[in-house]
């Protein structure tokens, strides 16, 4: 989320306005987890979302489900 010149959600409001790309899945991944981050998150359209510390089991879990989003073409 935190990156140095623009942040994530920005990059993501950014990539889905361009939408030249289709649609390509954002997962955000923060380390500052805040309540409400991960609604900001999806209201700026990233698909899913990941906090740290990471949990092997979950973050696995995030992955596949959006590979076989990506997979079955949807």
């Amino acid at each position: 989320m935190q990156m140095p010149e623009l942040d994530g959600l920005e990059a993501t409001k950014i990539i889905r306005q361009r939408g030249k790309n289709g649609h390509p899945v954002v997962i955000a991944m923060t380390a500052n987890a805040m309540q409400g981050d991960e609604e900001r998150c999806l209201q700026a359209g990233m698909n899913d979302y990941v906090s740290k510390p990471i949990n092997l089991e979950h973050l696995v879990k995030v992955l596949e489900k959006w590979a076989v989003y990506i997979n079955n073409g949807k």
